[in-house]
């Protein structure tokens, strides 16, 4: 079952019309969240975010859309599932039916989707450079809007070749992310991962690493421009979002990394996710 509006469908009954302007023009944003044990994981940053990312697109965001009674819809939503311990959650927010490129209201219509949470961290993790299309640097580029064309031909890309992931570069050829991840490079005691002016998504799990980092005095942390070329020379490379945590990557091109700081990183934030839920 899904939540659309508040209300608890059979995903056969639930009616998106033709007009639906997440079909039609991309008009729309989501979050991807966690949820252990009917905890849902970092939910007052996805919350946040979300409440950014409708202001950004000019969606007139409803009174009752408050911390508390999204939490309360995510609960009640998982509630009705198979009794698993961890969820995927996809909450998608877009405008009312109407319209063409101009909508008729900036309103909006919201859908809570739940599954059950398999991944699994990998041991061997293969990631190369995207080149085919860009990932354009900009504010815009940093929210989690319906339009997903290019993660959608990298991924393909990375299916035919055989990797795990693929790495987005934008106009300046300047790496951007991978796929579905935000990505840090460790090189001696410095760690760089690409600043949200080069179009990176403002990951949830980004932020809680960059915490991390920033108060381990061995270590500095960079928010700069990374050139693909940086991959191939760091000694470790990782990614992260809210659904995998920290995935360390094992293989760029011919080069093959470690993933000792990678791990530790990994630990530490599962500790935050228990602390603050």
């Amino acid at each position: 079952m899904v939540n659309f509006n508040g209300e608890l469908l059979f995903e056969k009954n639930v009616k998106l019309t033709i007009e639906n302007r997440g079909f039609k023009y991309g008009d729309g944003v989501f979050e991807t969240i966690k949820v252990n044990n009917n905890k849902i994981i970092f939910w007052e940053d996805h919350y946040f975010r979300l409440m950014a990312s409708m202001r950004m697109l000019r969606m007139k965001i409803p009174m009752n859309f408050t911390l508390e009674y999204l939490e309360k819809e995510i609960l009640k939503t998982i509630a009705v599932h198979d009794n698993a311990n961890s969820f995927r959650v996809r909450l998608n927010v877009y405008r009312k039916d109407g319209g063409l490129y101009t909508p008729k209201t900036n309103k909006i219509d919201y859908l809570i989707d739940v599954k059950q949470n398999t991944y699994i961290t990998k041991e061997t993790y293969k990631v190369d450079v995207f080149k085919d299309f860009y990932n354009y640097s900009g504010l815009l580029s940093t929210i989690k809007t319906n339009n997903r064309m290019l993660n959608t031909l990298a991924s393909i890309y990375a299916k035919e070749n055989d990797l795990d992931n693929c790495v987005l570069i934008n106009e300046n050829k300047g790496v951007v992310e991978v796929t579905n991840a935000n990505i840090f490079i460790v090189k001696g005691n410095v760690i760089k991962t690409p600043a949200l002016t080069e179009g990176c998504i403002k990951g949830v799990a980004r932020g809680k690493i960059i915490e991390v980092i920033t108060k381990n005095p061995d270590y500095t942390l960079e928010e700069t421009n990374i050139s693909p070329f940086e991959i191939q020379k760091a000694d470790e490379v990782f990614i992260t979002n809210a659904i995998i945590g920290v995935q360390p990557v094992t293989h760029y091109k011919k080069k093959k990394f470690t993933t000792n700081f990678s791990n530790k990183l990994m630990q530490s934030l599962k500790v935050l996710a228990v602390t603050f839920v």
